[in-house]
């Protein structure tokens, strides 16, 4: 057992960026650092280890009906976040660091930079300043919204095709 944030942990998992952790209390993982990693790192290359057409809670949207399991499948746990640490890019296939981002930090990313619409709409509760409290995908976006994140290649093209 660990403790994170005064919640306690325990380990799953271990690969080469990080550990997968599990909240005791909850049975949510989350995704921990074990190095740093300086601002446009790329911190893991990945691929697909299955290709859906429709979308699923697990899955990255990388075209219209084209969305990918995660491979390495450790990637699937980092988090939402509003204020996202780091940013899958599907174009290079690679998870790349948006700012520098110490030892032992929750790697998170921006759900709707990889999705239109989300297969499961959530509320967030990041409880960054800029949090937008339900989480739907791109689609749902204003412009000044989107205009604060990285979002993918798709998604972009898709958001400049509606304006």
């Amino acid at each position: 057992m660990n403790k994170l944030n005064n919640t306690e942990t325990r380990l799953i998992d271990t690969n080469p960026i990080g550990e997968v952790r599990e909240n005791v209390e909850n049975g949510q993982k989350i995704f921990i650092t074990t190095r740093s990693f300086e601002q446009d790192e790329i911190l893991a290359q990945f691929g697909a280890v299955e290709i859906l057409s429709t979308p699923n809670y697990l899955t990255l949207q990388v075209d219209h009906s084209k969305h990918i399991l995660l491979d390495p499948p450790y990637l699937q746990y980092i988090n939402h976040s509003c204020d996202p640490n780091c940013f899958f890019d599907t174009e290079h296939m690679c998870l790349r660091a948006l700012k520098k981002i110490e030892s032992g930090k929750e790697l998170t990313f921006f759900y709707p930079s990889t999705e239109w619409n989300m297969q499961q709409p959530f509320a967030c509760f990041c409880k960054s300043e800029n949090c937008l409290g339900e989480i739907k995908g791109a689609a749902h976006l204003t412009d000044q919204e989107a205009n604060r994140y990285r979002l993918t290649s798709y998604i972009s093209k898709r958001r400049s095709q509606q304006q």
